[in-house]
């Protein structure tokens, strides 16, 4: 029986990297679940969810020369396949402060304890070399209610002074 593997490569950002590991992978007989990709600062970095008839082993030996072509890093982890169980997030929250260690940490423990369940976080810096804003922008769950976080936000515009703002978003409808 075919297994799921989280597959995850890393490295410099170039043309052709997401043709070229999933042409092996569909060559490989693998089947591709839910995939997330990225571009960080010149880096890029992809996290695939595939079916694989081989073992990890084996999918780890298929997929080495590619990510060696490539000059990516790759790691395999088994995995539960748990596909069609998408949540959608209720809640959209940015936030924008001064970069400085601990921005992210302070952020996502307010909400955290607030019961925001994160589906999904980006950051950016932005602004001037010499006084950098960092960007944090969250999709999530608001598990015990909006007001909730709201009042996190307030603390972190006052305490951390940063500027943060909640937008709810409607669930989508058949």
């Amino acid at each position: 029986m075919d297994q799921w593997y989280m597959l995850t490569f890393v490295g410099k950002d170039r043309t052709g990297i997401v043709a070229n590991v999933t042409r092996a992978l569909f060559e490989g007989k693998c089947n591709l679940g839910e995939a997330s990709m990225a571009r960080l600062g010149g880096n890029f970095t992809i996290m695939l969810m595939v079916r694989s008839p081989g073992s990890l082993e084996e999918l780890e030996s298929m997929m080495t020369p590619v990510a060696e072509k490539e000059g990516l890093r790759v790691h395999v982890d088994a995995i539960e396949g748990e596909l069609h169980h998408h949540e959608e997030p209720d809640v959209r929250i940015s936030v924008y402060g001064a970069d400085r260690a601990g921005i992210v940490a302070d952020v996502t423990g307010a909400l955290a304890e607030a019961g925001l369940n994160i589906l999904s976080l980006e950051t950016d810096v932005g602004g001037a070399p010499a006084d950098p804003i960092y960007i944090i922008y969250l999709d999530g769950i608001a598990t015990l209610g909006i007001e909730k976080l709201d009042q996190a936000l307030k603390t972190l515009r006052k305490e951390k002074n940063l500027d943060a703002s909640l937008t709810s978003i409607e669930p989508l409808t058949a």
